[in-house]
């Protein structure tokens, strides 16, 4: 079984696909630093759609999802842009946890999924 890696850098690939099973880097909101919550996750999110159609797949078919919140006070407002994003029935396993330092403190969220091809 072969092992496939897309947009790979010295550090890291932004997605590695093995068998039929697609794995996302925690993604940052890159074009969107230090705006609101619900900006950077929509960017976040964008971001994830780009990665999983790059790699033959769509969140229609997302396994599983972990986010990293600088405070969960910020919960409330990251879910309302998940909850318009996710296709519905078609939910992933999900976990949320407060993070009060991610990789650069422009970002207050970050988010990696893993999908099914």
């Amino acid at each position: 079984m072969g092992i496939t890696r897309y947009r790979t850098g010295e550090r890291m690939s932004q997605v590695v696909v093995h068998g039929d099973t697609v794995y996302t880097a925690g993604q940052v909101a890159q074009n969107a630093p230090g705006a609101s919550v619900a900006d950077q996750t929509k960017d976040i999110l964008a971001a994830l759609d780009a990665l999983l159609a790059e790699a033959g797949t769509d969140k229609s078919k997302l396994l599983t999802a972990t986010i990293w919140l600088n405070s969960m006070d910020d919960f409330a407002e990251m879910n309302a842009v998940w909850d318009a994003w996710v296709v519905p029935g078609s939910t992933p396993c999900r976990a949320c946890v407060e993070s009060p330092r991610l990789a650069s403190p422009k970002f207050t969220v970050e988010i990696m999924a893993i999908a099914a091809l």
